[in-house]
């Protein structure tokens, strides 16, 4: 399996900028994908996943209506839509894959490289 994200770069506080992750290597049919940040210093930290039927998404707090994650199966591709950003939200942001029955599962089997998103003030 690979993952590779893309879409990272530089935006202004309160823009918006769509990452994506491209999937490979085998059917994702019961999969879960999700998105994770590191920013420097700092722990990974969960954002959203979604089951790969697109039926269910699950967020944290912190990007909760402002975040989007969404899945276009016919090109096997992850998005995560991120509007209102914040330059706290500067990090490497991650993909990542696992077979999963539930929305959080306690660990990932497959992570894409990061793309680095820096948010100015």
């Amino acid at each position: 399996v690979q993952l590779q994200a893309s879409g990272g770069g530089l935006v202004q506080a309160g823009g918006s900028l769509k990452l994506s992750c491209a999937a490979s290597g085998r059917p994702f049919s019961n999969y879960v994908m999700g998105w994770f940040r590191q920013a420097p210093g700092k722990e990974r930290e969960f954002l959203a996943s979604i089951a790969y039927s697109g039926l269910r998404t699950y967020y944290a707090d912190s990007v909760k209506g402002r975040f989007t994650i969404s899945v276009f199966k016919p090109k096997n591709t992850l998005y995560l839509q991120m509007n209102d950003l914040k330059p706290e939200e500067t990090a490497v942001y991650y993909c990542a894959a696992t077979w999963s029955k539930v929305l959080l599962p306690s660990s990932y089997d497959y992570w894409g490289q990061g793309t680095l998103v820096t948010v100015s003030s």
